[in-house]
């Protein structure tokens, strides 16, 4: 209770200098709520409305789609479902960490709600201190029965929503696929290997980092047969990627050098050892030795010379033009095609292993995906109206796309279960690529898919299906490890600090992998990039991320 005190103090500090600095300026005063519950009648909170309600909302949408999101089938049913209009304020994906940040701090543009904020720890609790973002627990409990019944069979959710106050401050998504060594978020970098030429080169799936290179090398050798036999326009790209970006980096492929843990952590570049001990896989020497050999392939002309520099759009373009042997992503059908791509196993060097990504034993989760604001007059009425997108039958549809669209391809039919009830069935992707798709009819948002709802509510897509299969197959054998990194909430000064020590060694450590890729290094480097690290604070920097880990285990 002390911490909410506190806050409401502060929420109320901030409030009035606002205010008062906007009537200084001659700006119309904006009303903050002080973050204190506010009640209302639940009976006022049945959808639909009995009279149009007018709300408002920020949301992001991605470059070349629909930009107002109340021509989106999904927003346009949610209307008339619930008889709220939404004012939306919407903003292009690639700019909305700038101009979401400067909402953020100037009340008159704020709305009611940020809808795809995507806000990181760090920012959640400087909002809540600065009085710019309410607290949601009781309203949760109160008008959101849909969330609410998801954190009671799921109470680990409800665990990594809330802060050390004991508060939640956003909404969240969640996306269960699969679970523990299995989940479909264990692996985001999947390596695959184009089939059709190994089949015309005669050669076999390699298992090894050697059998690996010769492959590569064989694609390099024998590029202008590969260019005749599949009419390819382009020189040949033996092997094609985004370093240093996310799910298009090439890491993958070091886990099996010295102690077998890679870097499946391409944003903090931590790893946890089998003794629950944290440690920075990027000073590891099993990634020096990767390192080292990823220079060898480029030095020969195995890797894609703009592997450093292109963007996702140049990525995608030259894999549809059939010009890669070897590539990255989530899933290939985005870089090229299912038919003539397999999934390139674990490669061994020193050992076998892969290590899954951090956080991803409870499934997909985004702690910070919606914050109601302290604009908000009725924050009961916003948040009920957020409730439905955790519908079981409403969040597929945010999360994927929907039925009955006016365009050549809807994502869902409308079908029946095995009990005669309404469910979601995916439509078949064809040549379409899942991410364009996805993106011309999803709305995002917060929203909860859980496995339970697979066969009753929708239908497992088939590209997560098969990616599924792929991760069961090909990876999760060889995930050795016991523990990844999980999802914790950590106080604002440990976020805080976290952040700022994180800057410099992620930069570092990004930098470093580029620059020594391409033109290699030195034990001399290599000792000053460590010293560098060290100077950047990186022992407390694990010092922080161990304190939450232990604390974690011992609860």
């Amino acid at each position: 209770m002390r911490g909410k005190k506190v806050r409401a103090m502060i929420a109320l500090a901030v409030a009035s200098s606002i205010i008062a600095s906007m009537s200084g300026c001659g700006k119309s005063k904006v009303e903050l709520n002080d973050g204190t519950f506010k009640e209302v009648d639940v009976s006022t909170l049945q959808f639909p409305l009995k009279e149009k309600t007018v709300i408002t909302g920020m949301t992001s949408y991605p470059a070349n789609t629909e930009s107002d999101p109340n021509n989106r089938t999904i927003f346009k049913r949610l209307q008339e479902d619930t008889n709220v209009e939404i004012k939306w304020t919407a903003i292009q994906a690639d700019q909305w960490g700038d101009k979401i940040s400067l909402a953020m701090s100037n009340p008159e543009e704020l709305s009611d709600f940020v809808f795809s904020a995507g806000f990181g720890d760090s920012d959640l609790l400087k909002y809540a201190d600065q009085g710019i973002i309410i607290a949601l627990e009781e309203y949760i409990d109160a008008y959101m029965p849909n969330l609410k019944a998801i954190f009671d069979k799921y109470p680990e959710y409800r665990t990594m929503c809330t802060d050390t106050d004991g508060h939640i401050w956003a909404l969240p998504w969640i996306e269960q696929l699969g679970s523990d060594k299995t989940a479909i978020q264990t692996v985001g970098n999947m390596s695959f290997i184009n089939k059709k030429w190994l089949d015309f080169l005669k050669l076999d799936v390699p298992e090894t980092v050697e059998e690996f290179e010769q492959v590569l090398i064989a694609f390099r050798d024998n590029a202008s047969s590969i260019q005749k036999e599949f009419g390819i326009e382009g020189s040949i790209i033996p092997m094609s990627s985004i370093i240093n970006d996310g799910d298009q980096d090439l890491s993958i492929l070091i886990n099996g050098f010295g102690e077998g843990y890679g870097d499946a952590d391409k944003g903090r570049h931590i790893a946890v050892t089998d003794e629950k001990e944290i440690i920075c896989a990027a000073t590891q020497e099993g990634y020096k030795d990767g390192i080292e050999w990823l220079h060898s392939l480029y030095e020969q002309d195995l890797l894609d010379p703009e592997a450093f520099t292109q963007d996702w759009s140049t990525y995608v373009s030259k894999g549809k033009s059939g010009r890669y042997g070897v590539c990255f992503s989530w899933d290939v059908a985005n870089i090229d095609n299912l038919e003539d791509w397999v999934p390139l196993p674990v490669l061994t060097a020193d050992t076998r292993n892969l290590t899954p990504q951090n956080g991803s034993f409870t499934s997909g989760f985004d702690r910070g995906r919606c914050v109601v604001t302290a604009v908000a007059k009725n924050p009961a009425l916003v948040c009920a109206w957020l409730d439905q997108m955790y519908d079981p039958m409403q969040s597929p549809q945010n999360n994927w796309g929907t039925y009955g669209e006016d365009d050549d391809f809807d994502i869902f039919t409308l079908g029946k279960n095995e009990n005669g009830e309404d469910m979601l069935q995916h439509a078949p992707l064809g040549d379409e690529s899942p991410v364009e798709v996805r993106e011309a009819e999803s709305v995002g948002g917060p929203l909860a898919i859980l496995d339970e709802y697979y066969g009753v509510y929708v239908t497992c897509p088939d590209d997560a299906q098969y990616r599924l299969d792929w991760i069961e197959k090909y990876y999760t054998p060889d995930m050795n490890r016991k523990y990844v990194y999980p999802n914790v909430f950590m106080n604002r000064e440990d976020t805080e600090e976290l952040s700022n020590l994180q800057a410099d060694i992620q930069k570092l450590i990004n930098a470093k992998k580029s620059e020594w890729i391409m033109n290699g290094f030195t034990d001399s480097d290599w000792d000053e990039y460590i010293k560098s690290l060290q100077s950047y604070g990186l022992d407390r920097y694990l010092e922080i991320f161990q304190k939450y880990l232990d604390a974690f285990y011992e609860e």
